[in-house]
């Protein structure tokens, strides 16, 4: 992870594209890809998305605000979610994704450990519950680091 203030300064140089890579513990690799932007410390790293493309269903709101929260320094709009989900991420409702969470085999079969581990669902879709996670960055114009 390289970390909230990095990838601010990183993106406030220019316009950039986030792209998730997601791969499920049948071995399947998926991603999306997104416009973004992200605020910086003063506004908790709020996050707003616009879908690009991908091949994965989206799970994220797009176009909305959404602030980066952990246990500890709790933005989210549902108060329990950094807490009961572990590990801080943009939440905007518990049950959408958790690319932060407790890493969790397909062995585990309580509801709440499956909710704590790495997860990816689209609304009233099912949990693609993952083996591994990439988020990257990289600048919209490639043609200016020629």
């Amino acid at each position: 992870w390289l970390g909230l203030k990095k990838i601010y300064s990183i993106t406030k140089q220019g316009s950039y594209l986030l792209r998730i890579e997601l791969q499920d513990w049948r071995g399947n690799r998926r991603h999306i890809e997104y416009s973004f932007s992200l605020g910086g410390p003063s506004t908790n790293f709020t996050l707003q998305l616009s879908r690009m493309s991908g091949s994965i269903p989206n799970a994220l709101p797009e176009h909305a605000e959404l602030r980066f929260s952990t246990a500890d320094r709790n933005t989210a709009w549902d108060s329990n979610c950094p807490q009961s989900h572990l590990g801080g991420w943009w939440h905007s409702e518990c049950e959408e994704t958790n690319l932060n969470g407790k890493y969790v085999t397909p062995r585990s079969r309580g509801r709440l450990d499956r909710g704590k581990g790495l997860y990816w669902k689209p609304k009233k879709g099912r949990y693609y519950l993952l083996k591994s996670t990439k988020i990257m960055i990289h600048p919209t114009d490639l043609k200016s680091f020629d």
